[in-house]
């Protein structure tokens, strides 16, 4: 069996990575969203009874708080997020989801799954699972080495 070449396999999970993101992007264009926008948002919306905080979203999602910080802002300012001081501990923020959120949620919905339908399309349910499995291994693998110092 031929080697398989390792770098192009990395080329290709950041091309794949960037034009995911450019699709995500021209979809959401018309609601003044991008991709990771919608991300948040859309992780907001399902903590929207109880609020959640920019910790949470970083532990989700990952990045620096500084940049997560920023894409919160932006959804404030858009009227997507309002934020309000957690009772008992006013250096503590919950954000929460707005009306207008609310109302784009089913559009947001809709188009992640028509995004996920489109781009899984050739792949059969045993194809996905052993994606999923590999992500998993590489993801962990990431996570062993951002922990070296």
């Amino acid at each position: 069996m031929a080697e398989l070449d390792r770098e192009q396999i990395l080329r290709d999970n950041r091309r794949i990575c960037i034009q995911m993101e450019q699709w995500a992007n021209a979809s959401l264009a018309h609601r003044e969203l991008t991709a990771i926008q919608a991300q948040i948002l859309m992780y907001i919306l399902s903590r929207s009874e109880q609020g959640t905080s920019l910790t949470a979203i970083h532990q989700e999602f990952g990045g620096s708080m500084a940049a997560l910080s920023s894409m919160v802002k932006r959804l404030k300012e858009k009227g997507y997020v309002r934020v309000e001081q957690c009772a008992g501990d006013d250096r503590r923020k919950l954000l929460f989801a707005t009306e207008k959120a609310k109302k784009t949620e089913e559009f947001l919905c809709r188009t992640t799954r028509q995004i996920r339908q489109r781009l899984y399309a050739c792949f059969s349910q045993e194809k996905l699972a052993t994606l999923d499995r590999l992500q998993k291994k590489m993801l962990g693998n990431l996570s062993l080495l951002i922990q070296q110092p």
